[in-house]
């Protein structure tokens, strides 16, 4: 297994909302037991994503819903996959929202970003 985290993405929302989308996890071969959030997963990252402007325990006041755009792409073989969630506000750092990413194995791209005016953040990851 290998730990992900990219950097926080700041967006804005359909109003005057804005926020930071905090997105880790877990890179894995699997095959993941029940209870989880995709049993039997292999080869996939598994994806905590939360908002939070001023720490985990901090009230959603202005922060959006949104919804998070995942890429994803093979540095290996040059495959890509992407997936979008939409992703309430009260998904805080206490209570992520929690994804499967099935990539497969090998070298990989990630980038976050959402559907409204952000920052896209990227990191790499080798899944197992």
């Amino acid at each position: 297994m290998n730990e992900v985290r990219t950097a926080p993405v700041p967006t804005l929302g359909n109003g005057v909302c804005f926020g930071i989308v905090n997105v880790g996890g877990t890179a894995f071969d699997g095959p993941l037991n029940d209870p989880s959030v995709a049993p039997g997963a292999t080869h996939s990252i598994s994806l905590r994503i939360s908002h939070g402007l001023l720490g985990n325990m901090a009230p959603a006041l202005l922060t959006c819903d949104v919804n998070v755009i995942v890429d994803w792409r093979n540095l290996d073989n040059g495959v890509t996959g992407s997936m979008t969630h939409f992703v309430p506000a009260r998904h805080n750092g206490t209570y992520p929202f929690q994804v499967i990413a099935p990539t497969g194995p090998g070298r990989f791209q990630l980038t976050v970003r959402t559907d409204r005016p952000s920052l896209p953040a990227s990191t790499e990851v080798v899944v197992p």
